[in-house]
């Protein structure tokens, strides 16, 4: 099994206090466009960086960091796989975050 060249651990629980500011699949949204952890890419560590805008900055310029654009993809895939598992559990769908990629 190879190592992927860009890993981060999964968001823990989304933590949605209730209340009727925002119900919490779109809650979950825009924390996930926002939330943080350790990113590594070819061992060297990003500290609490938004993964999301990260993410966006790998695909933009993947060679910045020392990437292939199909090692880019992957970190997208286990975003989207890892993320989208947190809102689908909140009720959200994981096309909403793929479609963030587009904008």
């Amino acid at each position: 099994m190879t190592q992927s060249a860009v890993h981060f651990s999964g968001p823990k629980k989304i933590p949605y206090g209730g209340g009727c500011v925002l119900e919490p699949a779109p809650y979950a949204l825009e924390y996930l466009l926002k939330w943080p952890t350790d990113v590594t890419v070819k061992g060297k560590v990003y500290a609490n960086k938004q993964v999301f805008p990260f993410i966006r900055e790998l695909l933009a310029d993947p060679a910045r960091f020392g990437l292939t654009p199909a090692e880019a993809q992957a970190a997208r895939e286990l975003y989207l796989e890892l993320a989208g598992q947190a809102l689908e559990q909140e009720g959200g769908q994981r096309a909403w975050l793929e479609k963030e990629f587009g904008r």
